[in-house]
């Protein structure tokens, strides 16, 4: 991937988890696949911020073999599986300070004939969600986890990069609503773009919400 601009661990590093997800989107997430080289626009992220988060894996200062990358360098690659689908989440604080991003949502763009080939779904449901973009991506195991996204065939290109019209900050899905970080507002999307995990047609934008 010699051509791309590729984000390195100093990328996660020296400022918030949530800046970070807000600076992911626009990103070109890579992957080099067997059958070549794939990718989309990450348009959805979600911080998680460690041990006082409810929602994260490390709440409480939890640690285990599942959780491990968390605890690693920034840069590590967290994939995990929940509920029969695996997951991307990017390691953003220094050893130690289990928080992280997770990738929700891309809009596909590097051979999108393959991705939809990997999913076997079409239009928004090709990777309008985290366990979906992985299919897509054809990620369907844990071999890349603990990896540092440098050494790994994942990737994310800077030279790609587009630049949301407008970053919305918006509840998390999928999580225990009830408890104490279930509603905070750490998901951050592309406005208007159909590819976000839980859009609503009538938000879509013509040009998915992008500057240019």
């Amino acid at each position: 991937m010699s051509k791309f601009q590729l984000v390195t661990p100093a990328f996660f590093t020296g400022r918030p988890t949530t800046k970070i997800a807000q600076d992911l989107l626009g990103t070109m997430l890579l992957y080099r696949s067997p059958q070549g080289i794939v990718g989309g626009l990450i348009v959805e992220t979600e911080a998680y911020l460690g041990t006082n988060d409810t929602a994260a894996h490390a709440y409480h200062g939890r640690r285990s073999a599942f959780s491990e990358p968390l605890y690693r360098e920034p840069g590590t690659l967290y994939i995990y599986r929940l509920r029969a689908n695996y997951l991307l989440d990017l390691v953003t604080q220094p050893a130690e300070t289990p928080e992280g991003v997770l990738i929700r949502a891309i809009e596909p763009v590097i051979d999108v004939n393959q991705l939809i080939s990997n999913c076997g779904k079409s239009g928004v449901l090709v990777s309008n969600g985290p366990g979906k973009l992985m299919q897509a991506l054809g990620i369907q195991d844990q071999e890349m986890n603990l990896q540092l996204i440098t050494d790994s065939d994942l990737a994310i290109d800077l030279a790609q990069r587009r630049t949301p019209q407008q970053i919305t900050a918006v509840p998390r899905v999928g999580v225990n609503a009830e408890a104490a970080s279930g509603q905070l507002p750490l998901r951050f999307i592309v406005a208007g773009n159909p590819y976000i995990s839980d859009s609503r047609k009538r938000d879509w934008r013509d040009d998915h919400g992008w500057q240019d």
